[in-house]
């Protein structure tokens, strides 16, 4: 009849209105899946790769889509695409960094090389938490069964007796440029432990300097990273303690964009660092190496095992 009214219809509407504030409560617990995905740049190197796979498996666990973007490049290219926008986290180590940032500064011991490099950062850049139990530095190693002091600090009588063999080719710790003999190591052994270099022979890599250790040809080798990233972790090797931070500090830590990471995630990736161990890097690291293992499904098996 005409100017009759439908019930139904205000009925209709009641019910479109609680089916939408439902949706949107529900997507606004999820997180929201339209958000955009936080893209984790890596160079190209494997611990590059792996630190990436490590940091976005740990921010997928926050609810956040995430994606690695690989191939990078050189540090330099990775700082660009942070300060572009197209990644909001790399990796880097903390002593390395600083010397691309900051050629002039004098800090070596982990607080000094942390304050500096929080002021050396571009505008836009922040860095969480370093790693502490990630030690990235240059080693000084002698061959295990070796009557040498375990320390650099009681090595000074011996050193003008010593042939010391500095590996200046291709680096174990891909973060870490190439040594310079005299820049990197004569000069600060002498100033930092009293070290006087007399007989110093450079070697292309780790492993021809390793192999000079084992004939006798010398006494004492510079890697430029742990020797544990050697093949078979450096077994036959002991290492020199660096008690006066001869070579300056290197841990790792997430370099990223300012504002780019709720406080929650930025907690998880802290949680990480506090975990992450170079033993750890290492052994992943020379799964991938030896057995072909992908980062992705390692970064996932070490996320797991320390309940991150």
């Amino acid at each position: 009849m005409f100017g009759s009214t439908d019930s139904r219809a205000p009925r209709r509407a009641l019910l479109s209105t609680a089916l939408a504030v439902t949706l949107a409560l529900a997507t606004l617990a999820c997180g929201g899946d339209d958000a955009p995905a936080l893209t984790l740049g890596a160079g190209d190197s494997t611990q590059s790769r792996l630190l990436a796979e490590i940091y976005a498996g740990a921010l997928a666990r926050t609810g956040a889509q995430t994606r690695v973007r690989g191939g990078l490049g050189a540090r330099s290219a990775r700082l660009a695409a942070l300060d572009a926008d197209t990644v909001v986290v790399v990796a880097d180590a903390t002593g390395d960094l600083l010397t691309a940032l900051d050629s002039t500064s004098t800090a070596r011991t982990p607080d000094d090389v942390n304050k500096a490099l929080n002021g050396a950062l571009p505008e836009g850049l922040t860095v969480g938490d370093p790693a502490d139990g990630t030690d990235l530095r240059p080693v000084v190693v002698a061959a295990a069964a070796t009557a040498l002091p375990a320390s650099l600090k009681d090595l000074a009588p011996l050193c003008p007796e010593l042939t010391i063999g500095v590996a200046t080719g291709h680096t174990l710790d891909p973060m870490h440029a190439p040594l310079d003999p005299q820049r990197d190591v004569i000069t600060p052994l002498q100033s930092v432990y009293g070290c006087a270099v007399t007989h110093a022979v450079s070697f292309p890599g780790a492993e021809e300097a390793r192999k000079a250790l084992s004939t006798g040809e010398i006494q004492l080798a510079v890697l430029s990273g742990p020797a544990s990233y050697l093949p078979d972790g450096g077994t036959d090797l002991t290492s020199l303690a660096d008690p006066a931070y001869l070579f300056r500090a290197a841990m790792v830590l997430p370099v990223l964009r300012k504002a780019a990471l709720s406080d929650t995630q930025l907690r998880k990736l802290n949680y990480v660092a506090g975990e992450l161990t170079t033993t750890d890097l290492a052994d992943m690291l020379r799964q991938i190496r030896d057995n072909q293992a992908d980062p992705a499904d390692l970064a996932r098996a070490w996320l797991d095992a320390h309940a991150l």
